[in-house]
């Protein structure tokens, strides 16, 4: 009988895919992507493409995409606080010497004016990247991103746009940040159509989402895991290159369950996978989603008619965190596969905590004891 419904489902699944894309174009802008540079689907790919690697941590490799997109186009300008002198987190370390007071430049603290005039630069033609010194600071710029840069292509009829716009900023945990410098905010952007919302795992996907973002002709906001800044090191290309938007990548094929993440919490979710295959020889199959809005709903759900079970983990609170979006829509699009609840494994409904950080955050030994419940269930 299982055998039937997993066929059942394989072709619900077919029919699902077909449904996807129309359901993400909902939440994307209309304008198509052109870059520059050639989008390339896997890291292998670019690697060989490009030849020469470098060894880099998480910082230098936004650095060297922020270099590389001032070098390379004209129209690119760094904006925010402090980011003459490399900001908080030395991202932008010697950019204005490099490119010059009106490329790079300081801002006053006032986040809803770095985002405001970032906006009118882009609608002005030019591509500003502007820097929040810290997600949890991203608030007063609410209005500005989500009444204004999403929306200003649709109630133009397409006159004119805020596409050129990137909005980078650090988010979630680092061990001493307490309520106000450790906050994981980006569900709270996925809800808007016209953004694209993308969040890096390493230094390779750092350089190249974030040249992506830069040279998509859609608002993007590019949520950097302060974590990772120098805790991440590998291999990344010397040249400028690309990753694909809305593109899922599957770090580890496995058979008996999917887990799922983005951003700093997929170093967890290595451990745990590595942890279940050790333990009890469960094979994991790991994802970084990579691209919040819009998803790929496609490789996740995918993924889940093949292994029958999801896992998925963030930072963020577990009400209202976009596990919610992504456990709604699997459900949805792959019912006849599942063959256990879907499991979440978030922070706690509460605000950020100091001193209890390591208890309120998703670790490995949480999303170990997940997956051992979702494929023992």
């Amino acid at each position: 009988m299982r055998r039937v419904l997993r066929v059942a489902a394989a072709r619900g699944s077919a029919r699902g895919s077909a449904r996807g894309p129309v359901r993400r174009t909902l939440h994307a802008t209309p304008a198509a992507s052109s870059s520059a540079a050639q989008v390339l689907h896997t890291r292998q790919d670019i690697v060989g493409d490009h030849g020469e690697t470098k060894e880099a941590n998480l910082c230098n490799a936004v650095n060297g995409a922020l270099d590389a997109a001032l070098h390379n186009d004209e129209k690119v300008a760094v904006l925010g606080e402090d980011v003459g002198f490399g900001g908080v987190f030395r991202c932008t370390t010697g950019l204005q010497e490099a490119y010059g007071k009106d490329r790079v430049f300081n801002t006053p603290l006032c986040e809803q004016g770095i985002v405001g005039f970032g906006i009118g630069m882009a609608a002005s033609g030019f591509k500003p990247v502007c820097e929040i010194q810290f997600a949890d600071y991203i608030f007063p710029a609410l209005d500005q991103i989500v009444n204004e840069a999403a929306k200003y292509r649709y109630r133009s009829g397409g006159m004119y746009d805020a596409g050129g716009l990137t909005i980078r900023t650090p988010y979630g945990a680092v061990g001493h940040g307490g309520h106000y410098h450790s906050q994981s905010p980006e569900a709270y952007f996925t809800g808007t159509p016209g953004l694209k919302v993308v969040v890096p795992r390493d230094p390779f996907a750092a350089k190249g989402l974030l040249q992506a973002c830069i040279n998509d002709p859609n608002p993007t906001l590019f949520f950097e895991p302060k974590w990772l800044y120098r805790s991440a090191v590998g291999e990344v290309p010397v040249g400028q290159y690309e990753l694909e938007l809305s593109k899922a990548e599957i770090m580890r094929e496995g058979s008996d369950v999917t887990v799922l993440g983005w951003g700093a919490q997929l170093k967890i979710l290595e451990e745990a996978c590595d942890a279940a295959e050790a333990e009890r020889g469960i094979s994991c199959e790991l994802i970084d989603l990579q691209t919040l809005l819009p998803w790929d709903l496609e490789t996740v759900a995918n993924s889940v008619v093949k292994t029958g079970r999801l896992v998925i983990s963030h930072e963020a609170p577990y009400t209202g965190g976009f596990a919610g979006e992504i456990s709604a829509a699997i459900q949805e699009e792959c019912f006849l596969s599942l063959e256990a609840p879907i499991a979440r494994v978030c922070g706690y409904d509460t605000p950020f905590p100091l001193i209890m950080e390591r208890f309120y955050k998703p670790d490995a030994l949480k999303c170990t004891q997940a997956i051992f419940e979702t494929v023992e269930y």
